[in-house]
């Protein structure tokens, strides 16, 4: 019989660590949190020094049962929960529930799940940090407040269901405030001019800069014509002409909020699929005869540090595979974020030594393609630095000046592996110059001016509203994947295109919460009240003043909104359909998931339909129906007709409304990884390039 218990979290993390630590050790699972807030109260005594009352969570009875009778039989206790506030709180609670003495050192913490790791911590146990515990009571206390004392409130005066968070409804404003930035955005005219000159036999080509040594924005026709006038008949020749050697450093190893934004770019995963799948490579994937074995450094950190260990086998490695000359002769660090914790390690993996191809057979394509990410991030993070050769070139015609640049690797380093994606999907390309010289005449071949319009900013991507999240200071690497969850499941937000979009429903909620509850929806005191909750988690500040710091402003508040706040009634927008089932108009109504149509009949009637998106374009099936938006039962986005089930067209690709010039047949919009959106033709080898 084992004579030490250990309690890990989840079923899969116990597996590993039980094979790691052999027969005299019993690991056992808590599935998380055993004791929590009740949900059917407040629980929090605001005249006590916001005492909390916790329950043991239902449906964990079995589960409490099987640790509280194995703890009876053991001489020893240890827990070994994640390195992190949740994890500590549940070390404690669980310390509470059976009862152990936290005096002890029975707290284990590892950063990656390996063998040599896991009985390394064993060695060295330490007691439970209560500053760690207390910032994760206080932050739960504080969502608590305001959960619990702001969603009644909007239950009365809006409808049922409502909730507010303090988190969520930052979030929520940044993506109402975009909306607004959008809608009141006035576009602006500009005009480019490129030539396309011939030196030695090679097509340059180059830009209008300006004149002389002035750069010039192009404004209206008028101003091109007046360029275009003057440089008629002029030679274009070499003024001069710039060589620069650019070095080019890699992007640092991943930590939460990067993994995110990167595997959302280049992989297409939403923030809970990654944090999902990032889990189970930390918590060990069995790779046969090895056995199983973590195979990522624990996923919820904000620092880019990396243990020597780790930067030794990274930097053999390299040598071995790509050379000496590309790996670093002395140790890279990056800068952290002055909220970073430095808690824990970057995301990498374990070792460097397990590659991707060599874990294909142990992983599931979706665990594959992030741990493929990861490895290589960590990898180019470890090499030497890229070298680009770049050049700029000025040429002169009648005082107007074109500017050509080039650039081309002169040595990968880094970029042999791997290289950063863009939130806008750009490419970074090499554009090669012939030499030029001073002095040189080039031969015109082509002048094209083109007419633009400035563009907005764009609406947040998952990928794009995490980072701000992050630069702002709002939120830790924990909390982005289930805020962005929760605000769409409450049916503030929506996701269109990939995009966010408040919905008519977020934007009532966020009028009142900006009417009454200003604070909560201010930016700078949300990212301050982070910064406070990592000050008690570093024993600089005391949980309960920070705690009462906020509420002695908030309960004010409270007040007055309960007295003043009007009733909100939504009504029915009447629409043009009729109910099917029993011949009643039919209303929009605003659900989880934005507007449907339902009937008005309601409760008698309980007919609804989705809102049907026409894209314009007849079926070229029936030629009688009309293309439409749909969605898979995985709410994946594909178009169909209007007529189905008798006419049972189906497209994955959007079908735009304009036939081919070549064969008349139906143009999709198709996207592709490497070219972006392209208009192809459904029959024929019709192709053109968008600027989507």
């Amino acid at each position: 019989m084992a004579d030490t218990l250990v309690i890990v979290e989840s079923p899969a993390k116990a597996k590993t660590i039980g094979k790691y630590l052999g027969s005299k050790y019993t690991v056992k699972a808590s599935m998380g949190h055993v004791r929590d807030l009740p949900k059917s109260q407040m629980a929090v005594d605001v005249t006590n020094n916001y005492e909390p009352k916790y329950i043991t969570i239902r449906g964990k009875g079995d589960v409490l049962k099987s640790l509280k009778d194995t703890a009876k039989k053991v001489k020893k206790i240890y827990l070994a929960a994640d390195p992190d506030r949740e994890g500590e709180a549940i070390a404690w609670h669980l310390a509470q529930y059976l009862g152990l003495d936290t005096s002890q050192p029975i707290r284990v913490v590892f950063n990656e799940i390996t063998k040599d790791a896991v009985r390394d911590a064993f060695k060295h146990p330490r007691r439970i940090n209560m500053d760690l515990v207390n910032a994760q009571q206080a932050r739960r206390i504080l969502d608590r407040l305001v959960g619990y004392n702001i969603s009644p409130l909007l239950w009365k005066k809006v409808r049922k269901g409502l909730s507010a968070g303090r988190v969520q409804s930052v979030t929520v404003k940044m993506i109402i405030d975009r909306e607004n930035e959008i809608k009141q955005f006035v576009p602006e005219e500009y005009w480019t001019i490129t030539g396309q000159l011939i030196a030695e036999g090679q097509t340059v080509e180059a830009r209008f800069h300006g004149f002389g040594e002035e750069k010039v924005e192009i404004r209206s026709k008028d101003e091109v014509d007046e360029i275009l006038k003057r440089i008629e008949g002029h030679p274009f020749v070499v003024k001069k002409v710039t060589k620069r050697e650019r070095r080019r450093n890699p992007a640092p190893p991943f930590i939460t909020s990067s993994l995110q934004q990167e595997a959302a770019r280049k992989l297409n995963f939403r923030t809970a699929k990654t944090m999902m799948i990032a889990q189970q490579l930390y918590e060990g994937i069995d790779l046969g005869k090895e056995g199983t074995v973590g195979l990522i450094t624990y996923m919820r950190t904000d620092s880019t540090r990396v243990s020597a260990t780790a930067q030794t086998e990274a930097k053999a490695y390299i040598e071995e595979k790509f050379g000496s000359e590309y790996a670093l002769k002395e140790a890279r660090t990056h800068g952290k974020s002055e909220t970073a914790q430095d808690a824990h390690e970057a995301i990498r993996p374990t070792s460097v030594l397990r590659t991707p191809d060599e874990m294909k057979a142990h992983l599931s394509r979706d665990q594959l393609r992030l741990y493929r990410l990861i490895w290589e991030r960590f990898l180019a993070s470890q090499m030497a630095a890229a070298v680009l050769d770049t050049m700029s070139v000025d040429i002169e015609v009648n005082d107007v000046i074109f500017r050509a640049s080039g650039s081309k690797v002169k040595f990968q380093g880094f970029m042999k592996v791997y290289v950063e994606g863009t939130d806008d999907g750009g490419k970074e390309e090499n554009t090669f110059l012939p030499p030029l010289e001073e002095g040189q005449t080039l031969q015109q071949q082509n002048i094209e001016p083109n007419q633009h319009f400035t563009q907005p900013p764009p609406r947040y991507t998952e990928a794009r509203l995490v980072k701000t999240l992050e630069e702002n200071g709002i939120g830790r690497p924990s909390t982005y994947a289930p805020t962005l969850d929760t605000i769409q499941k409450r049916g503030y937000v929506a996701l269109e295109d990939k995009r966010f979009v408040p919905t008519e429903l977020g934007e009532i909620v966020h009028s009142l919460m900006q009417e009454f509850f200003p604070e909560i929806l201010d930016v700078e005191f949300t990212s301050q009240m982070e910064s406070d909750l990592d000050k008690i988690e570093e024993g600089m500040a005391d949980w309960v003043k920070v705690i009462d710091e906020f509420y002695e402003d908030f309960e004010p508040r409270l007040k007055a909104a309960e007295e003043q706040m009007e009733e909100v009634e939504i009504k029915d927008e009447v629409s043009d359909e009729v109910c099917d089932l029993c011949g009643r108009q039919m209303v929009y109504k605003i659900g989880r998931f934005g507007k449907f149509l339902a009937c008005s009949g309601f409760p008698e009637c309980r007919n609804t339909k989705p809102i049907i998106k026409s894209t314009g374009v007849t079926c070229p099936t029936c030629k009688t129906g009309e293309i439409i938006e749909r969605k898979s039962k995985k709410s994946r986005l594909f178009y169909g007709c209007s007529n189905y089930p008798e006419c049972e067209f189906v497209s994955w690709d959007k079908p735009i409304a304009r036939n081919c010039p070549k064969c008349t047949a139906m143009l999709v919009e198709k996207k592709r990884k490497k070219q972006g959106v392209q208009v192809v033709c459904t029959q024929c080898d019709y192709r053109e390039e968008t600027d989507a």
